[in-house]
């Protein structure tokens, strides 16, 4: 272990002479696991682009929320988070921990960086036995799955809470993102819940959408989808009310009293969301 930490900082100190994606998206949410250079471009981006932190911090406010539901309404107590990017502000852990201290999460992300500032913040704030940080890519479908599997902590017979969010807006459909959930879902048991959100330009007022076109071109790889192609990716699982919606309008009431509510259109958070459960 102590080994796997080495490596890890010496990840970290290799990384800093460019903004890394996931400690900006840190700075975006408040959080205190960024640096210089990631608080500089982040600011550039916020002052081109202000809804990107509100996109951010509505994006993890609903997951949050739905794994809230997962735990209390389902009793769900383990979750796969693929694309986790760096364990941050609200990490899945701490809050499916607020109903007990049962459950158990596999952080899954392909980034090194990511993975290394995952293994630092779980070793400080996680237990070990129940908490994990896995390398693997969205794309790598079965590998993926095994590697989750193999950290030997999960029962792939139980239910499980699988996160996909904010992650399919960066796959663009050459890379058939369809096919890799249609790959998870079959993964997962009866009573599981898949987690979703994605960034969409659809029904958005004309100024938002010259946002989000802004958020395309500064961002590699990303491709906005409309809420038909976002609801194929439940496939046949079953959306729970109230559907595919703004972030912010997903279960608002599941949120911690010291949580502030969203105020302001929806669709400034530019992210549609849902949770759908396997019958």
């Amino acid at each position: 272990m102590s080994e796997d930490l080495d490596r890890a900082r010496e990840t970290l100190e290799s990384s800093l002479s460019r903004p890394s994606t996931g400690r900006v998206y840190d700075f975006y949410l408040g959080g205190q696991h960024n640096y210089a250079i990631d608080r500089e471009f982040g600011q550039r981006m916020v002052d081109m682009m202000p809804e990107a932190r509100i996109f951010a911090r509505e994006n993890r406010a609903f997951v949050r929320r739905a794994v809230r539901y997962a735990r209390r309404v389902c009793g769900i107590t383990q979750f796969v988070d693929i694309g986790s990017g760096l364990p941050t502000q609200g990490n899945v852990h701490e809050i499916a921990d607020e109903s007990g201290q049962d459950a158990r999460v596999v952080y899954v992300d392909n980034d090194p960086v990511a993975r290394a500032h995952a293994q630092i913040l779980l070793a400080d704030t996680a237990d070990p036995e129940r908490h994990f940080a896995v390398d693997a890519d969205f794309l790598d479908g079965f590998t993926l799955w095994k590697r989750v599997i193999e950290t030997g902590r999960l029962d792939p017979d139980r239910p499980i809470c699988l996160l996909v969010s904010a992650l399919l807006h960066f796959v663009v459909p050459d890379q058939h993102p369809e096919q890799m959930l249609d790959f998870y879902r079959d993964q997962l048991p009866s009573g599981s819940l898949l987690v979703l959100s994605h960034c969409t330009d659809e029904d958005t007022t004309p100024a938002l959408q010259e946002v989000a076109a802004r958020y395309v071109a500064t961002t590699s790889n990303a491709h906005l989808r409309g809420r038909s192609e976002v609801r194929k990716f439940f496939g046949d699982f079953e959306l729970i009310d109230p559907g595919l919606v703004w972030t912010p309008q997903w279960h608002p009431e599941l949120a911690a009293s010291d949580e502030q509510a969203f105020e302001g259109d929806p669709a400034a958070t530019l992210a549609i969301a849902g949770v759908a459960r396997k019958s």
